[in-house]
């Protein structure tokens, strides 16, 4: 059984920076508001980087939730 290896829809897009005002970075949190890891959602270790700083910027802007209950 081959397995394929799910590809970065950053690098995919050709994006390089991603913004905190982006609401695409809900997709990337679960329903407790943990940041989702990058061998679920398929990204790229440069772009999780970027990502999870992105998500922690948008938490102490109040854009996103710490904690979801």
């Amino acid at each position: 059984m081959v397995i394929k290896k799910k590809k970065c829809i950053f690098c995919e897009k050709g994006i390089d920076k991603i913004d905190f005002r982006d609401p695409i970075l809900a997709n990337f949190i679960n329903e407790r508001g943990k940041i989702i890891s990058s061998k679920i959602t398929g990204v790229c270790a440069f772009h999780q980087r970027k990502l999870a700083k992105a998500i922690k910027r948008a938490r102490q802007l109040s854009i996103l939730p710490f904690v979801v209950q």
